[in-house]
């Protein structure tokens, strides 16, 4: 995490990350304004703070109340060395709790983050430099040894894979950290790694190794960028979006046909056939939604298929409604990158058919198992800690190259089935295990759901997009049957020799020319890495097809600008933005910044606004009681809010009744009122109903987004990459 500091009047100072901003003074003995705790005194608090968090944490997952549990610590200074002090952290227990419970939460305490790091001795690195914007990447080098570390599936040492994909984004002005490392069990190592600037710019890395590991989260944020994924869902602002281009310098735009008919250009016969199977399919659902540029037309973007070389449009709204990151990758050569791309693809479509089906895997032999000793070794340390693992062959009786390693918990009844795959079995089999530990701890392993006998609940679409995002959707109790589907094969796709990679791909693409499935590709090299997109479709979907006509991101479309405008508009214009939120048919719990694809600060009521919260607002804006007091009740009955939003809308909810009550008279209580919500809250509510207040809360916005502080610093992300395209294709912007 980047902290940046300014310095304030006077020994005021300015700490700002992320969407905070902390105050730091000096009391006035030390010539200070006393205005705020000095830095020492946020650190000795933290400590305090992570050990409570930690306590809350134990109570919450055990519904074990804090209303009398209470918390101190006292910090002990050395006479001799005042920067050796003891903290002494004391936590006072109710007397009814039992003493597995009162050991619990010592023992949660102990996990205390600060602690750790405290107890670890953190290293200082202090330097002078002539840009804080300059790169950081310095730090996620390994040292210079002058080794090179190969290891299988990769072309390049890793060294060198990781040298070059920091320097890449170095040269596009990106900073990254790594926020975190997990190696709960040998040989399996995971990292987060985000952009510094925009932490909505993030990758997962997993490996046998922390190089492996670090490569891989390098690799992913490459390919990530190529393909837009972290501005997927995103408004990109007017500017991009009148931009010379939008998405990449060698997409096209189209035009509608008469009556909204698809353009011809894009898409072939094959796709169509896909995509519009009842011929409901228009061109307005093609609309970009990242752009919003209607009048613009269709933003399509080439891929080429791979049967016979011709090049066929796809609509980036398309590609960004159905298949999420499925089918992407970078890679040292294309070739390796074709290898990931088309084995993920392979990975998540067996998976489906497997949990789907609720198909029975056969285990994999120990003597197989015993040719991998590092996968052995994570495995049996997995089991050390009480957590029984199932090795499943997940071929399909030799016909795809992935493997699933599934784990149970028994202290809670849940389970994790994680697939891997790629032409070489042991990278298949290390992939799952990898994929399982991903970013988790033990702990983690709590919150897994239980397997059922339920087939409706494993057909459901959300269901498949649980496992897609991080395999935590539900498993059929049938797949645990010790009579398996098919016979287990001790499978081998892989090649051997100097364009050995070259030629798995070329069997990974020859398994989907068997089943007659067609294949796409689009290239992308400007950034100085090979990256590829491969979209099968009808294959390698992640959303149902139908969400192209009937959940389409670019509902946005048809309320965005009325949203980020809301103060500015009349009442026609208001209940022309109700008519229209109705007629996206957007469940009332959505969030705002969901759907219209903006990003805000979460702590704000922009960044807690719902559907439902938005309609209330708008009808108390245009005097419209009864709808109002209908859904302020339900907000109030359903809705997950802040506490302080929750008392306005007690608040709100008490003056309606007296307001559309004739017996009633608001005088008569406006006291009391005061007294129960504060002035605050009250003045509020009554300026909301008398048409003083409208939208309170909810600060002006516009299209520039200005004061949206968040959505901004991805936008600025984005203008790099795209300013890098436009040198790369020598576009002027």
């Amino acid at each position: 995490m980047e902290i940046k500091v300014n310095f304030l009047d006077n020994l005021r100072l300015e700490a700002k990350f992320d969407d905070f901003s902390v105050i730091a003074d000096q009391p006035i003995r030390y010539k200070g304004d006393g205005s705020a705790p000095g830095p020492f005194d946020y650190f000795l608090t933290s400590s305090a703070l992570c050990a409570a968090y930690f306590v809350k944490l134990y109570c919450q997952t055990r519904d074990i109340p804090t209303d009398n549990i209470r918390l101190a610590q006292s910090n002990i200074v050395d006479p001799e060395n005042r920067y050796k002090q003891t903290f002494k952290i004391q936590v006072e227990l109710p007397a009814d709790l039992s003493d597995k419970d009162r050991q619990g939460i010592l023992r949660s305490i102990d996990r205390c983050t600060v602690k750790k790091a405290v107890q670890a001795g953190p290293d200082f690195i202090i330097e002078a430099v002539e840009s804080l914007d300059a790169d950081a990447q310095a730090l996620l080098l390994p040292s210079d040894t002058g080794s090179e570390t190969y290891i299988p599936g990769k072309d390049r040492p890793l060294e060198e894979t990781i040298a070059k994909l920091s320097g890449i984004l170095a040269n596009l002005g990106m900073k990254v950290e790594i926020a975190s490392w997990r190696n709960i069990v040998p040989n399996v190592w995971s990292l987060h790694l985000r952009d510094v600037q925009s932490a909505l710019c993030f990758t997962n890395g997993k490996g046998a190794t922390k190089e492996a590991a670090l490569a891989s989260a390098l690799g992913e944020f490459i390919e990530r960028l190529n393909c837009n994924f972290f501005y997927n869902d995103q408004y990109w602002g007017e500017a991009i979006g009148n931009a010379a281009f939008v998405h990449h310098p060698d997409e096209r735009w189209f035009q509608p046909g008469p009556k909204d008919a698809l353009p011809r250009e894009i898409l072939d016969r094959h796709c169509r056939k896909i995509y519009d199977p009842e011929g409901e399919l228009r061109a307005s659902h093609l609309h970009d939604t990242n752009s919003g540029n209607v009048a613009r037309g269709i933003c399509a973007l080439p891929f080429v298929r791979q049967s016979d070389g011709e090049v066929v449009y796809f609509p980036s709204n398309l590609i960004e409604n159905l298949y999420l990151s499925n089918g992407m990758s970078a890679g040292n050569t294309l070739a390796e990158a074709q290898v990931q791309c088309l084995s993920e693809i392979f990975e998540r479509a067996v998976k489906r058919e497997i949990l789907e089906g609720e198909l029975a895997l056969p285990d994999v032999p120990e003597a197989v198992l015993a040719r991998y000793p590092a996968i052995v070794e994570g495995i049996r340390g997995l089991e050390a800690q009480g957590f029984p693992v199932l090795v499943k062959d997940a071929s399909l009786g030799g016909e795809f190259p992935v493997m699933c390693v599934t784990l149970m918990n028994p202290r809670t009844g849940g389970v994790f089935a994680s697939f891997g795959a790629h032409p070489r079995l042991e990278i298949a089999l290390e992939r799952s295990l990898t994929e399982l530990l991903q970013g988790r701890s033990f702990e983690g392993l709590n919150d897994l759901p239980q397997p059922t006998f339920e087939s409706q609940a494993l057909m459901e679409p959300n269901n498949f997009v649980e496992h897609f995002i991080d395999s935590s959707g539900l498993v059929s109790w049938r797949f645990f049957s010790a009579k398996a589907d098919h016979d287990f094969v001790d499978w081998d796709f892989s090649h051997e020799g100097e364009d050995s990679t070259a030629q798995e791909a070329a069997t990974l693409f020859g398994i989907l020319a068997e089943r007659d499935l067609e294949a796409y590709m689009a290239v992308y090299e400007e950034l100085g890495a090979p990256a590829c997109r491969i979209l099968v479709p009808g294959y390698s979907e992640i959303y149902p097809v139908e969400d192209l006509i009937w959940d389409n991101t670019n509902k946005a479309l048809a309320v965005r600008e009325d949203i980020l405008t809301l103060h500015q508009l009349d009442d026609a214009a208001l209940e022309s933005l109700l008519e229209r939120l109705d007629d996206t048919q957007v469940d009332d719990y959505t969030r705002i910044a969901t759907l219209i694809g903006v990003e805000f600060d979460e702590n704000t009521v922009w960044g807690q606004l719902t559907v439902l919260e938005l309609k209330l607002l708008i009808h108390l804006a245009l005097q419209q009681f009864e709808e109002a007091k209908e859904e302020v009740e339900t907000f109030l009955q359903f809705n997950d809010n802040t506490l302080e939003r929750g008392l306005f809308y007690q608040a709100l909810n008490a003056v309606l009744e007296v307001e559309m009550d004739d017996e009633l008279e608001l005088a008569d209580f406006e006291v009391n009122f005061r007294r129960m919500f504060g002035a605050e809250r009250l003045d509020a509510a009554l300026g909301s109903v008398s048409g003083e207040v409208r939208f309170p809360g909810l600060t002006p916005t516009s299209l520039k987004l200005e004061g949206l502080d968040k959505h901004l610093r991805l936008i600025d992300s984005y203008r790099k990459l795209h300013a890098a395209r436009a040198r790369a294709a020598g576009i002027a912007l």
